[in-house]
């Protein structure tokens, strides 16, 4: 059986810089995904042309700056991350190879097998966040289990969270006794209702 080793990382967009190259539909897709999760991410968009909607996300968001211009190596300059998000597969391997060359971890829309990275369909509830993948396999899998865990977590975690952030802050021991404290707390989570009768 083919396993997912896929490695989750959560990157702190407001300390990245990311280049989109393509201003069409899968551009705004990707911009958005990213300002979703992190309002404060710096992102630059290089495109011969811009969809409206990618042209209206610079007056909601300061920190994303669209330029009207052909790729070349010097945009990737200054980048940690490129997604190359145009509908044209050569033009996209083209971007893959110059981002290789300057070692910019890269993800290239539609083609797994070019992505360092992918981004995941994301569950989130005030300050927890999911992150789902199916390896690149099924998106449309990814979205529809973005969906039930959506409905299934309670809104009420956040709270929960935040309780035991500062739980967490007042317990005194070492590492070990705090873990064992805070499992002991969250074992409620897990239980069977049936157990807590």
């Amino acid at each position: 059986m083919e396993e997912n080793h896929l490695f989750p990382v959560f990157f702190k967009l407001h300390r990245l810089h990311v280049l989109v190259v393509g201003g069409g539909n899968i551009g705004l897709e990707k911009a958005n995904a990213m300002l979703e999760n992190c309002a404060d991410a710096t992102i630059t968009v290089v495109s011969l042309d811009f969809l409206p909607e990618l042209e209206a996300l610079t007056h909601q968001y300061p920190n994303i700056t669209l330029i009207q211009k052909s790729f070349s190596c010097g945009d990737l300059l200054g980048k940690d991350l490129v997604i190359a998000a145009t509908n044209n597969r050569e033009f996209n391997y083209h971007i893959w190879e110059k981002a290789k060359c300057s070692k910019v971890l890269i993800n290239v829309a539609d083609t797994p097998e070019l992505c360092d990275f992918y981004l995941g369909s994301i569950v989130k509830k005030g300050n927890l966040k999911i992150a789902i993948s199916t390896n690149g396999k099924s998106p449309t899998i990814a979205k529809r289990l973005k969906q039930v865990l959506q409905e299934a977590i309670p809104d009420t975690l956040d709270e929960v969270l935040n309780k035991l952030s500062l739980i967490r802050e007042k317990l005194s021991g070492d590492f070990a006794s705090k873990v064992k404290k805070l499992n002991s707390i969250t074992e409620v989570l897990v239980k069977p209702e049936s157990e807590g009768v």
